[in-house]
């Protein structure tokens, strides 16, 4: 996996612009802030391209820590160094920590209403069918433009964990060597 070339100062958002559009992204990703986060750098804004984001999202998910979380870090110092990184965290902690308090407060005095546990329902499923949406473009490149070892063991991944019920840490031991040995061959 090659590291992207740093954008051109041309090319940098602000980081007004960087907070701005993480802070977006949170607001917008009420149970899970990925889909957004692509669709919002990719699509929307045209910060990175595709590929470009899949290399920065498959980066965030080999640091210690929660993937959209360690990708704002990664998107923000490719951007702004330091401070991009912490106007991208900032942008994507500050509004829902805010609306968080806020719905702790409410929750504490008005959870026991019935309508509230269904409303949840119905948001948790939304949420459901957002990232299986952004599962789906992500892996469009890397099936469609370049198919090699990587979908093999991607599918062969998935049919351990979700299928089969392995546990996670045994696939990635056994694929993991898989992996780096057809891409040590293919080279």
């Amino acid at each position: 996996m090659s590291s992207p070339a740093a954008p051109s100062s041309a090319d940098r958002p602000s980081l007004a612009a960087v907070f701005r559009a993480f802070a977006e992204v949170s607001l917008s990703g009420f149970g899970g802030a990925l889909p957004w986060a692509r669709r919002m750098i990719v699509e929307r804004k045209g910060w990175m391209s595709a590929e470009e984001f899949n290399e920065a999202f498959a980066l965030s998910q080999f640091l210690p820590g929660p993937n959209v979380i360690n990708f704002s870090v990664v998107f923000g110092s490719r951007f702004g160094g330091a401070p991009g990184a912490a106007a991208a965290l900032a942008g994507l902690f500050g509004p829902p920590l805010a609306i968080v308090m806020v719905l702790a407060i409410l929750y504490a005095r008005f959870g026991d209403i019935e309508v509230l546990s269904r409303i949840l329902s119905g948001v948790t499923a939304a949420a459901v069918g957002l990232l299986i949406a952004v599962v789906g473009k992500m892996a469009a490149p890397m099936f469609l433009k370049r198919w090699n070892s990587g979908p093999v063991i991607a599918i062969f991944a998935f049919i351990g964990v979700a299928i089969m019920h392995w546990p996670l840490p045994i696939v990635f031991a056994v694929l993991a060597p898989v992996s780096v040995a057809f891409a040590w061959f293919k080279k």
